[in-house]
């Protein structure tokens, strides 16, 4: 009798996880073999589940030269502003967790304070500072602001608390320098955090439409969001939906290559905080 509540268990436990699991895939996949359907298979009633006739033909327009301009801005802010955000956020979080100093208390609170504040109160001062500075449309416009991301310096600041402080005493004690320490002792040990922090910093920034929207205002500084957004309203009575499909399964897979490259680190890290709590 057990044996059949155990197997009754797990078949329904298999079920419900392989509907959650088709329930989430399937949209990826109606895009990506949207992609491949022309604009009057694409809109068919009832739907064609599976290109009988695939085509490249999206691709071949998607692909121009404005699009790889799109396409290799989006790939220069969010590369710098991951790097950027990892390198401070890692600095920040370590010196909050491991330095006593007047005022690391305040500091923190202050940061625990602007995670809670949603990105458009701050947009108007921000936007004026970078007017008043020349910055606008420019490079420097769509990855400073990020830098500081408060909560890059809060998870960093809670990975920094699983460094042993007997071993940040046993390097001072070899005459190791505080970028030494840093580098040899505590960076191995907080990288999960690191790997975590990247994905999160990649997807937001890939994704950031509204702050690009605002600091942007020629061709030549837009991003993939911005550019498959014109594709949209640039045929606003005729959607070619087999090309916006195909831009946005192009638009994806940077963010799912960044994911299966961290992902170690990811599940790492996730490890540690639940073996930690």
């Amino acid at each position: 009798m057990g044996k059949n509540k155990i197997s009754i268990f797990k078949i329904f436990s298999w079920t419900i996880l392989i509907g959650l699991t088709v329930f989430f895939i399937f949209p990826f996949y109606w895009i990506a073999s949207g992609s491949f359907k022309l604009q009057d298979v694409a809109i068919t009633i009832p739907p064609e589940w599976f290109p009988t006739k695939p085509t490249l033909e999206n691709f071949s327009q998607l692909f121009t030269s404005s699009t790889m301009r799109w396409f290799l801005n989006s790939v220069f802010i969010s590369l710098g502003t991951t790097t950027l955000v990892c390198t401070t956020a890692s600095l920040a979080g370590y010196a909050l967790a491991k330095k006593k100093f007047p005022g690391s208390n305040a500091i923190f609170v202050m940061f625990v304070c602007a995670m809670a504040l949603p990105k458009q109160v701050i947009l108007v001062p921000l936007l004026n500072l970078i007017t008043e500075f020349g910055l606008m449309n420019t490079y420097v416009a769509l990855i400073f602001p990020a830098v500081g991301w408060p909560f890059g310096v809060f998870l960093m600041k809670q990975f920094s608390h699983s460094i042993p402080n007997e071993l940040l005493e046993s390097a001072r004690i070899d005459g190791c320098s505080e970028f030494k320490t840093f580098t040899n002792i505590a960076l191995p040990i907080i990288k999960p955090g690191i790997g975590a922090l990247a994905i999160f910093t990649f997807i937001a920034s890939w994704n950031d439409y509204f702050s690009q929207l605002i600091f942007t205002n020629t061709p030549e500084m837009a991003t993939l969001p911005l550019g498959l957004a014109q594709l949209a309203q640039g045929q606003e009575f005729a959607n070619d939906y087999g090309l916006l499909m195909a831009g946005a399964l192009v638009a994806s897979l940077p963010m799912i290559l960044v994911f299966l490259m961290f992902q170690n680190y990811f599940t790492q890290g996730v490890t540690l905080g639940a073996v930690k709590g």
